[in-house]
């Protein structure tokens, strides 16, 4: 059990201390880019995403905007990939990377359902929805790869933070989880 606590230790250490270089953030932005294409004409074909602009105030704007940091983005990202993945430093073979990453992106699609179940019952009728379970799917695959390639914590956090923010304000996520 110390051996597996060192791990995570290491591992968290590794994660939020490996500063992203210049080449990791346009990457990640790259990626970025690549999942505005593929998600966007699904989601808006399957009528999932709806062009609408948030319609509350800007201080309840600035709310989502800095909650949504904290959680999805940094708890999420804390536990599906600092903790769950291999960092660079550990020198994971590539089979490794690929077992540790479909077990994942598996636990981080069946936990939305589940959190719609138990912490966020407003929410569940949208977690359980193919369409957002595919988009999830997609966000968790770029978010393990941009992990796998720079090693940060920090460019997957921001990748899903941007993605969680542009949904709740501009493509009616808000409405979507029912929240008052």
């Amino acid at each position: 059990m110390k051996f597996q606590m060192n791990i995570f230790i290491q591992r968290i250490q590794q994660g939020i201390l490996t500063i992203p270089s210049p080449k990791a953030w346009l990457y990640s932005a790259i990626l970025l880019l690549l999942f505005a294409v593929i998600s966007l004409p699904i989601g808006l074909y399957f009528k999932f995403l709806k062009l609408e602009l948030f319609h509350k105030s800007l201080f309840a704007a600035s709310k989502v905007i800095m909650f949504s940091i904290f959680t999805p983005a940094i708890t999420e990202e804390l536990f599906f990939r600092v903790l769950l993945l291999p960092h660079l430093t550990e020198k994971a073979s590539i089979s490794d990377q690929w077992l540790w990453g479909c077990f994942s992106l598996l636990i981080f699609i069946i936990y939305h359902p589940i959190e719609g179940i138990t912490v966020f019952p407003a929410g569940f009728s949208t977690f359980i929805n193919p369409v957002f379970l595919f988009l999830a799917a997609l966000l968790g695959s770029l978010c393990t790869i941009i992990y796998f390639q720079t090693g940060s914590f920090w460019t997957s956090v921001i990748f899903h933070w941007i993605v969680v923010i542009v949904w709740l304000l501009l493509l009616g996520g808000y409405r979507k989880l029912n929240i008052q």
